[in-house]
């Protein structure tokens, strides 16, 4: 039987998303902290999905990273980038 992948919260599938825009921009977690105003070890932690994220500090890693809010929520948007 072949095995089901879990289905993500959309707390995960913003952590997840987030990351991996960051990392397609090419930047580093410092960079993306100081462009919206937020402490790196939170980051750190809203990319991990530890915690849960306001609307206004998702908005402003959206606005600081480039990218629409709704694509960070989005499971589908980066599914096929490869994080090794």
């Amino acid at each position: 039987m072949p095995k089901t992948k879990p289905v993500l919260t959309s707390r995960e599938v913003f952590a997840r998303n987030l990351r991996r825009a960051r990392r397609l921009k090419d930047v580093t977690q410092e960079t993306l902290a100081l462009d919206a105003s937020v402490p790196r070890a939170y980051l750190s932690r809203v990319e991990r999905g530890n915690i849960n994220i306001s609307l206004d500090n998702a908005d402003a890693l959206a606005r600081a990273i480039g990218v629409a809010l709704h694509e960070l929520v989005d499971p589908a948007k980066f599914a096929g980038f490869d994080e090794t």
